[in-house]
């Protein structure tokens, strides 16, 4: 388990998704060499190589036409999606379909947006396009008994962005409603239950479709209903003007939902000033576009367009550091001596190039109690969310009772002292450690550690660990938060 800690710990979630759209194109090739798929192992090669090249030059014409940094590597996935749910290419005219469904996704990505946040996923629009218009429809054949081993590895994509109860939730309404639905009609639910998870595309759908984060929810509670709604849709059977309900149009569906109730646009940001806070450690602090607000303690995810990008891609989750009394956004980074060719190009940014940042969300933020206690641990980098809550609560002069336990490997390593300190004032009392946090430690520093809420902040490996302390210590699992961390790639 710690091995896959370490490995989703250091890839990002794009390039996760990327490298294992491969692995099934790949699978899917060496299973029809064998004879084992319906189609010719040549058929599906010639098709990701159609919708690839496809991708790319649509991708490249539509950045220079509206003068927005192409990402190649999102045009690879959706070229890789629409590889396996539409029919592999058996004869010459299948082709077009390849080509206007790859078209019209990159289409979508430039055109299917308002006040530049993306509305729908282009992998789905496109094929529900080519239906209505064209009667071109997507088969979804990924979704095979022999394709289900290798479909299951996508639990590790689930697993990286924190999805477990919106895909959890998914398959359940899915399954609920498509057992339903086929008992009122008579149909066997052992039957039922063989074509929902041995002969459908529901583990593709979910792991890759759903998940896709600009347009699905960032907020759990959200992600809840967008889960139990798609699912609902998924399996449905509904028909509309002649038109049964497919998979590609339940997901659109909940996109709408997901653009309804989330932030609807995309900010460019400049930089205002570096600061260097410790070795290896830096923030940025970027002008703060009037209106956008956002919840002390939430990220975003932030996009660097620069030149010799690695296989980690351009894109990067952050929490913002900063309180929104504040009228700029910081962000603190940590940089590693192999770090990243995003990182390294964000370590040399300058006030005239431009950074993206959307996507805000999560949930590691304040309860809406005020009298609840609380413990705030936090390794390392980790101590951003807490910032932004530490200077919001000062600012606001709102007092809360508040531990902080903040660990680093050495004192120099120590970054906000000043907030910490002004913190004071509202209740927040400071425990700095260079050594690892224990039991004995929490309960000398904590003697009401049974009846405060916890937040863990930092890498994976670390959160994982003082979970189990907290576990020996009988702190409730509902009284302990986990923050969206990343990695540190």
């Amino acid at each position: 388990m710690r091995f896959i800690d370490n490995f989703l710990n250091q890839i990002t979630m794009y390039r996760l998704v990327l490298y294992y759209l491969i692995a099934l194109v790949a699978a899917s090739v060496v299973l029809s060499s064998f004879n084992l798929l319906p189609f010719t192992s040549l058929s599906i090669i010639l098709s990701a190589g159609v919708l690839l090249a496809t991708c790319f030059i649509v991708n490249k014409l539509l950045s220079f036409v509206f003068k927005v940094p192409a990402n190649i590597e999102s045009s690879y996935i959706t070229a890789l999606i629409l590889t396996l749910i539409i029919t592999p290419a058996g004869r010459p005219s299948d082709f077009i379909f390849l080509v206007v469904a790859g078209a019209l996704a990159m289409i979508g990505k430039y055109v299917l947006f308002f006040e530049k946040r993306h509305i729908f996923n282009p992998a789905a629009a496109a094929v529900v396009v080519t239906g209505f218009i064209f009667g071109w429809y997507a088969s979804w054949w990924v979704g095979t008994l022999l394709m289900l081993p290798f479909l299951l590895v996508g639990i590790l994509i689930v697993i990286k962005i924190k999805r477990i109860e919106m895909v959890s939730i998914f398959i359940a309404a899915a399954t609920l409603t498509m057992m339903v639905l086929g008992i009122t009609r008579g149909v066997d639910p052992i039957l039922l239950l063989k074509n929902t998870f041995l002969d459908s595309p529901i583990l593709f759908f979910a792991f890759i479709m759903l998940t896709e984060p600009l347009t699905s929810p960032t907020r759990k509670n959200l992600q809840i209903i967008y889960g139990l709604l798609v699912g609902i849709l998924f399996s449905s059977q509904l028909a509309l003007a002649g038109y049964y309900l497919t998979p590609e149009f339940a997901l659109l569906a909940g996109n709408l939902f997901a653009w309804l109730v989330g932030m609807k646009t995309r900010l460019a940001l400049k930089l205002k000033e570096k600061i260097n806070m410790a070795q290896n450690i830096s923030e940025f602090v970027f002008i703060r576009p009037k209106n956008f607000g956002f919840i002390p303690g939430q990220y975003m995810e932030w996009t660097f367009s620069h030149k010799g990008v690695d296989s980690r891609g351009n894109r990067r989750f952050f929490t913002i550091a900063s309180s929104p009394t504040e009228d700029t956004l910081r962000l603190g980074v940590r940089f590693e001596q192999n770090g990243s060719s995003f990182k390294r190009a964000l370590s040399n940014l300058n006030t005239s190039q431009t950074v993206f940042a959307g996507q805000l969300g999560g949930d590691f933020v304040l309860p809406d109690d005020a009298s609840k206690k609380l413990v705030f641990i936090a390794g390392g980098i980790g101590i951003t969310p807490y910032r932004s809550i530490v200077k919001y609560l000062v600012d606001k002069d709102e007092t809360r009772d508040i531990i902080l336990f903040y660990m680093t490997k050495t004192a120099e390593e120590i970054v906000y002292r000043d907030v910490f300190q002004m913190g004071k004032k509202i209740g927040l009392k400071t425990v700095y450690r260079t050594e690892r946090l224990d039991s004995e430690t929490i309960k000398k520093e904590v003697p009401d550690y049974n009846l405060r809420t916890f937040y863990l902040s930092g890498p994976h490996g670390m959160v994982d660990a003082y979970k189990s302390v907290l576990k020996q210590i009988r702190v409730r699992q509902g009284n302990i938060v986990v923050d969206y961390f990343p990695g540190y790639a």
